[in-house]
């Protein structure tokens, strides 16, 4: 038993499971981490590309995808401690293109069927994917609103990726023009809440959201290689990005390296999934939150809202109407500022009190408080994480390598 009182011979079970969806072609690399009690492990396995030659190491930059929303969640909170924003204050003052929102009478009607919003947006409502618009069940195009929110060129629905040509004011000027799905506190809905948290962070903060970050959490931090876009000089250090072929199941590249859609820096920053980043950063924003807001000597956020965010802030109502993800969902789990919290133990990897988030590029984290440990998966395949083997196959293996 090691120090952090994990199993050696069960960490090299761990490196053997990654290892073979590896050598099965399922992903051409994956980079491991497990810390306990203080005490790093980290794996790396495979090729940073299909039929490369270049091995995945513990610098290799990834795209975060959606675990880039814990991020910007501790973001927010950061200007809540400073009384910039308020949790239950309409955002309306910042964003005054969000005041009198009309809502669809039916989540299928015409876009000028709607009745007045009960109640303007909050920065919870955000921060809790509750402001009434987001990713709906079904196909990308069941409902008009869809269909319009993809004529606007908005991210709120589909893969997450840089590609919106507008700036952030642009953004929200074209989001305006569209009714909310349903009323704002009703029902989680994913991801959309998000991008419209990064215009609010950025206004509030009366900076760029990329500046935001960088100097109040990356440079604190040491998150040297955290960003919105990858720069020149490290940009060998990508890993490439594939999907699956859904006729040959093989893989096919997503995102290249030199071609990459994150070699530049976006229009529209997004707090939905438009971060990069690297093991040890992602170890070192994970050890602050289980820290309860420190980083060495120095505070990032308070106790208190860290506690905030890792408390689960739905209730039964809201949990009864909002989409999952998997079945039974949320009877084990819920929702706290970006993050899921685990409410009831029910499997080996899943025990109350822990929190985190996946990212849909395969990439996945998690703290324990009750364990004193944070876990991190990286690499580079386009998927539905929760059900991915590789990412079930990571959490199981690393809570059976706990030995004391």
């Amino acid at each position: 038993m090691s120090a952090g009182g994990l199993s050696t011979k069960r960490l090299d079970r761990l490196h053997k499971i990654m290892a073979a969806h590896v050598e099965r072609g399922e992903v051409p690399g994956i980079v491991t981490l497990v810390s306990r009690h203080g005490e790093v492990h980290v794996d790396t396995i495979g090729m940073k590309a299909v039929a490369g030659n270049e091995p995945m190491r513990r610098d290799t930059i990834f795209r975060i995808a959606s675990m880039t929303k814990p991020i910007a969640a501790a973001a927010a909170m950061i200007l809540v401690e400073e009384c910039k924003l308020r949790l239950d204050e309409p955002v309306d003052p910042l964003l005054p293109e969000l005041a009198s929102r009309k809502v669809l009478k039916r989540i299928d009607g015409p876009l000028d069927d709607t009745v007045p919003a009960n109640r303007p947006i909050t920065l919870r409502d955000l921060l809790t994917f509750r402001m009434g618009f987001g990713i709906v069940s079904g196909p990308p195009d069941r409902y008009p609103i869809q269909n319009a929110a993809r004529e606007q060129q908005l991210m709120a629905f589909g893969l997450p990726e840089p590609w919106t040509p507008h700036d952030p004011d642009e953004w929200m000027r074209r989001f305006a023009t569209l009714p909310l799905m349903h009323q704002p506190g009703e029902r989680w809905l994913y991801n959309t809440s998000f991008e419209v948290l990064s215009v609010l962070i950025a206004r509030a903060s009366g900076q760029s959201l990329a500046s935001f970050l960088r100097e109040r959490l990356f440079q604190p931090l040491g998150m040297n290689d955290t960003g919105f876009s990858v720069p020149p000089a490290k940009l060998y250090r990508l890993a490439s990005c594939y999907q699956v072929n859904p006729e040959t199941s093989s893989l096919e590249l997503y995102d290249g390296v030199e071609d990459s859609r994150w070699r530049n820096p976006p229009a529209f920053p997004s707090c939905g999934g438009g971060l990069v980043s690297t093991i040890d950063d992602y170890l070192a924003f994970g050890q602050m939150m289980l820290n309860q807001g420190k980083h060495g000597s120095e505070r990032i956020l308070s106790r208190p809202s860290v506690e905030a965010m890792t408390t689960d802030q739905l209730t039964p109502e809201q949990k009864a109407l909002s989409p999952r993800f998997i079945p039974e969902y949320w009877d084990t789990r819920g929702s706290g500022f970006g993050v899921s919290v685990v409410t009831k133990h029910d499997s080996l990897s899943a025990t109350p009190g822990q929190f985190g988030w996946d990212g849909g590029f395969g990439t996945s984290w998690c703290s324990d408080p009750a364990e004193d440990m944070v876990a991190v998966l990286m690499s580079q395949r386009l998927g539905f994480p929760m059900v991915w083997p590789v990412n079930q196959d990571f959490w199981t293996s690393v809570y059976q390598a706990i030995d004391d």
